[in-house]
């Protein structure tokens, strides 16, 4: 029982990292009715941007302090993500306006493109690791309970405590703000939302900004466990599952899509894989998100979406 408990916890620890880059889907999707395949760049241009900073701070401003140059850092790279988002708006999708969801589509996917090839241009395509204090030594917890206790890696809790905050504030801000509000107007129709005088190019930027703010979470975490190489987008990319089974337009669903992909995929793994050669981690929240696809293709709590894209 103890192993199965611990298989579960640590299925719920990748579940909270899958919905944490999911978000960055669902925030894009509410504010233009469409996909953004831009988000796995986004991740990993911010995860470049923390790292490089990481390393240059030390010698621009003569401190050694982990503390004080990790805060530096993720004030610059959230400058820079920021900075990213305002350019977006101004060079892309101000003049994407009304325009069809399959061009905003490709205009997400051009955007993924050069994010990647500016990201190497500037910060370099070694592999950097990212540093933020978190422990990474594992703890046994309920030893009381079961015998030889669950072993639980202290990173990942920290992960999953700083995702699932993160998860809450924005859940919050999309149902308690008028912002958040508008965002969802913006979502519905972008014409009626502008008729009734919703700015829609500032909502973008505002929309574009909270995404990279979720990129530059995911990215630090993310790159903190496995490192910061250009596979990292890719990694960002197995959220894809996540929206798909949560449904695109709903925060919650983003959540418990994660958790249960988190939580299916280590299960199965680890007490099916032995018997059919191992491997299924790697393929099966894809199958789980194509049944869904044919039975409920808005997901458990999306709306349909048929008609918008």
């Amino acid at each position: 029982m103890g192993f199965f408990l611990e298989t579960v916890f640590g299925g719920l620890m990748a579940g909270m990292l899958y919905s944490l880059v999911a978000l960055g889907f669902v925030l894009i999707f509410k504010a233009s009715g469409v996909f953004n395949f831009a988000q796995g760049a986004m991740v990993l241009f911010a995860a470049l941007a923390m790292a490089r900073f990481s390393e240059w701070l030390p010698g621009w401003l003569g401190v050694d302090n982990i503390f004080v140059v990790t805060a530096a850092a993720v004030v610059l790279a959230g400058a820079v993500m920021f900075l990213v988002a305002w350019l977006v708006e101004r060079l892309v999708l101000r003049h994407l306006v009304n325009q069809e969801g399959a061009t905003l589509l490709m205009a997400t996917l051009g955007i993924a493109y050069f994010m990647d090839g500016l990201g190497q241009t500037i910060f370099g395509s070694d592999i950097y690791k990212i540093d933020v204090g978190m422990p990474k030594d594992p703890v046994i917890a309920f030893e009381s309970v079961f015998q030889g206790g669950i072993l639980l890696n202290k990173e990942d809790m920290i992960a999953a405590l700083v995702a699932a905050t993160l998860v809450l504030l924005l859940s919050l801000f999309f149902q308690k703000t008028g912002t958040g509000r508008a965002l969802r107007a913006v979502a519905d129709d972008h014409q009626a939302a502008q008729s009734i005088g919703i700015p829609l190019n500032r909502i973008w930027v505002i929309v574009w900004c909270v995404a990279g703010v979720v990129a530059l979470v995911a990215g630090i975490i993310w790159g903190s466990k496995l490192g910061v190489q250009f596979s990292l987008a890719t990694v960002a990319m197995r959220a894809l599952p996540v929206v798909i089974l949560g449904g695109l337009t709903s925060v919650p669903g983003a959540i418990i899509g994660g958790l249960i992909i988190g939580v299916g995929e280590k299960v199965s793994e680890v007490f099916l894989g032995p018997y059919v050669g191992g491997g299924i981690e790697i393929w099966f929240a894809y199958v789980l998100a194509l049944l869904f696809l044919l039975v409920r293709p808005q997901g458990l709590f999306g709306e349909k979406i048929i008609d918008r894209v």
